[in-house]
């Protein structure tokens, strides 16, 4: 079996070289990665990234490796690969608990269409991640399993709500992960955990089995720690699903596979033409910190031959952000649907917040609960999506006027919040300055739903080649703030103006040092993240 650090480092295409070779089995992958989130999960440097370990992952690589033996074939692209799922995703006879104390015992039939595409393409499901109460924040607060802390700095929040994902791909916990966005769930962690985070076209990817937000906003999407493996499990998850009628953008848009082969040829930095979104970027000594890393980033674009055109400039944009959120007038519908379709402990959102069984620190639940209990004719979801509309219009006339390729901008306007502040009521779900929600418009009219990504993010209508083209040439140019971590500065949203898909990509910096997991005394020590 490799060394702790070759395995730290490792990723799909390594890890299947060293199936091939014999020097690497998936149930020794699969037992150094159980050992690890034994001995630092809830022990040791005590990330509280994991929900639930899959008791059935040891005999699941065991019968990807006998597959190997038998056959000398790989069982698909994801063969013998421990994977971390978010658990928003429901997942068979393992507990599927969505953030919520309440749903602590709650174990599904049957898996999520996303789940079950992994078990087809040959992953093993290792574990279940922490995220918020039902996905309602920004940040980590869960009813289930408190906090989840950041990679890099235990003092600060890991980011919601796909906190336990992008916690624990960063920290070694899984090989690669599923996450779940509805405006920035999987790009906010992922840039303050400095590892690859995608947010695709609401569509792209099934959300059936996925508990929901905003439905027409909401999707699932993959994180990683390269681009390579980023791409790899996005090719995995994309599909039309009968059973969720948005997929019918995977069904016939044609630029939804060929993820993972556009990085054969990557292109040079000087193809592209890239705009600056001067706008987006906080003010004050906390983002002062995010701009400075997000300049930085700028600069090596600038010095790798792509054309800039700076001073892009969205007026209002704050109350643009405002005046196109719908979750308080949507959510609360949504779940209870949803509730209502399932035999949990509770029957509807109704019934769940009465109880008071809910994170105290995630505010945005009262205001979800305030809202209607049926959006159907509701003039003000009405209201607020024709704003979404003209946002987007005004976003693509940005991009035409520039005659921009991508358009660039800080992911989140300040560092990741520390739990002290969180406490303190720092920040709000609704005044947290994150930008991940601008690109939440760039999309067509039915369904809207895509953001910005993290550090790097991508938005508006990424054809997989143009995305993961920029991101194989952009890996490594985003680096980390002043304080050493990805503080959501290490984060240059990038939005491309030219295909029919919204997606978003936070991608990691270069090969900083970073606070990690020591496996000789489980405390919080230097180390270094592949791909971040």
């Amino acid at each position: 079996m490799p060394e702790t650090n070759d395995l730290e480092e490792l990723t799909i295409a390594r890890f299947h070289e060293g199936v091939r070779e014999g020097s690497l089995s998936s149930r020794e992958l699969t037992q150094w990665y159980l050992d690890r989130i034994a001995a630092h999960n809830v022990d040791g440097a005590a990330i509280n990234a994991v929900v639930t370990v899959n008791p059935s992952a040891l005999a699941e690589a065991e019968a990807r490796d006998a597959a190997f033996s038998a056959s000398g074939q790989l069982t698909g692209p994801l063969h013998g690969v421990p994977v971390l799922v978010k658990d928003q995703a429901e997942t068979a006879g393992i507990p599927t608990a969505f953030g919520s104390a309440a749903f602590a015992d709650y174990v599904p039939e049957a898996d999520a269409r996303v789940v079950e595409l992994l078990r087809a393409a040959g992953a093993v499901i290792l574990a279940k991640t922490a995220m918020c109460d039902f996905a309602a924040g920004w940040f980590s607060s869960s009813s289930r399993t408190g906090h989840t802390l950041n990679a890099y700095d235990a003092t600060r929040d890991s980011g919601g709500s796909s906190a336990g994902t992008g916690a624990g791909v960063s920290v070694n916990f899984g090989l690669v992960g599923v996450g779940e966005d509805t405006g920035g769930s999987i790009r906010i962690p992922a840039s303050f955990n400095n590892i690859y985070g995608l947010r695709v076209t609401t569509g792209l990817i099934s959300r059936t089995g996925f508990s929901p937000l905003v439905h027409f906003q909401d999707t699932p999407g993959p994180m990683a720690r390269t681009v390579e493996d980023l791409a790899t499990l996005l090719e995995v998850m994309v599909g039309y699903d009968p059973s969720d009628e948005y997929t019918a953008v995977a069904a016939t848009e044609q630029s939804a596979v060929g993820y993972a082969a556009s990085l054969t040829d990557v292109p040079p930095l000087s193809r592209w033409r890239v705009g600056i979104l001067e706008t987006a970027f906080g003010e004050g000594e906390e983002a002062q910190e995010v701009n400075t890393v997000v300049r930085r980033a700028i600069a090596d674009i600038t010095a790798a031959g792509s054309a800039i055109v700076e001073g892009l400039e969205i007026d209002g944009l704050p109350q643009w952000i405002s005046d196109t959120s719908v979750y308080v007038r949507q959510s609360r519908s949504d779940l209870n649907r949803f509730l209502g379709s399932r035999q949990g402990p509770v029957a509807s959102f109704d019934e769940l917040t009465a109880s008071g069984r809910f994170e105290a620190l995630n505010d945005l639940i009262p205001e979800i609960a305030a809202g209607p209990a049926d959006t159907e004719g509701d003039t003000e979801v009405t209201r607020l999506r024709l704003n979404q509309e003209h946002f987007r219009r005004m976003l693509r006339t940005l991009f035409a006027e520039a005659d921009a390729d991508f358009v660039v901008y800080p992911t989140v306007q300040v560092p990741a919040p520390t739990h002290e502040g969180l406490r303190a009521g720092q920040y709000t779900a609704l005044s947290f300055p994150t930008n991940t929600v601008i690109w939440l418009c760039q999309l067509k009219p039915n369904p809207p739903g895509q953001s910005s990504e993290d550090p790097l993010a991508l938005g508006d209508a990424v054809s997989p080649g143009r995305l993961c083209s920029l991101l194989g040439g952009l890996w490594g140019r985003v680096g980390l703030g002043a304080g050493g971590f990805p503080d959501g500065s290490g984060g240059v949203g990038v939005e491309d103006a030219d295909a029919d898909a919204d997606d978003d990509v936070e991608p990691a910096g270069g090969e900083p040092d970073r606070e990690d997991v020591d496996e000789d005394d489980g405390e919080v020590g230097e180390g270094v993240v592949a791909g971040g």
